[in-house]
């Protein structure tokens, strides 16, 4: 083995993709020392993807000064590589940050907008936004609203909408958004397919985990429905059923609606933006994998996005995975060539989830003793 490819995704709860790219580099080093080793650690959008990005593609980490998720003073971050700003949004609107004050009617994405600007201002010909952890329902007002949007009331007063007073916006003005923004394509990271608002969206099936109670869910569901209607009435973008729209809060609504931003699921941003296909060009096998592959695995996300690009050009792919579900054989017609799973015993997932690393490494042994037998 010449080159090997190194692309994994996090082992929730237990390795990050960082980590699990040096264990399975370590080994392949070990068993193949001439091996050309591309690791690209990644991240889905949420904590760390700025890490990720800047592991597998170099640049730097950029400090600014902005609005925390109740508008408090707190210094964030965006990573800069060339031309291309990568923001997380939970660096500055995340759920670790409110700690004990969770309340989504109350926080707000206004930082966000604010890294957004920095970058902007900076020059970024590219900006990618990844959606994740976030502590807000705020439908990226705040975010618009730094970046020059504003928003009125009934009464035609002026304010920046949060969770529990989208139900007041009458009337949104886009006229002085940030010229800066006009030039500068905007991507927008987001893994999953909830709509807006609804049974499935973004108060129903995030709100509780940031804080909401029934009636709060309830009330933040009321203002989603509005905002989209408003929305659709001031711009004419019916945001209703665009899957993804419920993302982050509904950040993923705003984005499209305040920042012209098209989403895109997380691993094709990074295949992208890592120019996949030529680092793959001349790849022997590409390692990959994820915690516990299953049906939801094969809608797309970082193992079938790599099968799928691996597949146009004939290139093996190996899943190493923490577990595997029963009817995955889809996988096989999308790129994957082999899955392997690192549990060696049968037992709970919380007695394994602390042997992951010396599972991983025992599994990752064989498959190398396997490839050296063959060839």
């Amino acid at each position: 083995m010449k080159k090997a490819v190194v692309i994994p995704d996090s082992f929730k709860g237990t390795l990050t993709s960082r980590e699990i790219c040096s264990i399975i580099s370590d080994k392949i080093s070990k068993h193949f020392p001439q091996c050309h080793i591309v690791s690209i650690p990644v991240a889905d959008g949420g904590e760390g993807s700025v890490d990720c990005f800047l592991s597998a593609l170099g640049g730097e980490k950029l400090f600014e000064r902005v609005s925390s998720p109740y508008f408090e003073d707190m210094e964030s971050f965006y990573g800069l590589i060339e031309d291309t700003a990568v923001i997380e949004m939970a660096a500055c609107a995340g759920l670790p940050l409110v700690e004990d004050r969770k309340n989504p009617s109350l926080t707000t994405t206004y930082g966000v907008g604010q890294l957004i600007m920095a970058a902007a201002k900076k020059g970024c010909k590219k900006i990618i936004v990844g959606l994740g952890g976030s502590s807000t329902n705020d439908v990226g007002c705040g975010a618009a609203a730094a970046a020059g949007v504003k928003f009125y009331n009934k009464e035609g007063k002026e304010f920046i909408p949060v969770g529990k007073t989208l139900i007041d916006i009458d009337r949104i003005d886009l006229t002085e958004r940030a010229k800066e923004l006009d030039k500068i394509e905007i991507i927008t990271m987001c893994d999953i397919d909830n709509p807006m608002y609804g049974p499935e969206g973004a108060a129903y099936v995030f709100g509780p985990q940031k804080g909401a109670d029934e009636k709060m869910v309830v009330e933040l569901d009321k203002g989603l429905k509005h905002l989209c209607d408003v929305i659709e009435r001031e711009t004419g973008r019916n945001l209703k059923e665009i899957p993804g729209s419920g993302a982050a809060g509904a950040m993923g609504a705003g984005m499209i609606a305040f920042f012209d931003s098209v989403l895109q699921m997380g691993i094709e941003t990074v295949l992208d933006t890592v120019k996949f296909e030529e680092i793959i060009t001349d790849a022997d096998m590409i390692f990959t994998g994820e915690g516990k592959f299953d049906k939801q695995s094969l809608r797309g996300k970082v193992v079938i996005g790599v099968g799928k690009r691996a597949k146009n050009k004939d290139i093996p792919v190996t899943v190493i995975a923490g577990g595997a579900a029963l009817n995955i054989e889809e996988a096989y017609d999308m790129g994957v060539s082999s899955i392997f799973t690192i549990n060696r015993l049968a037992e709970d997932f919380e007695i394994s989830r602390h042997k992951s690393k010396e599972n991983l490494e025992a599994t990752m042994d064989n498959i190398l003793r396997l490839i050296k037998s063959i060839r």
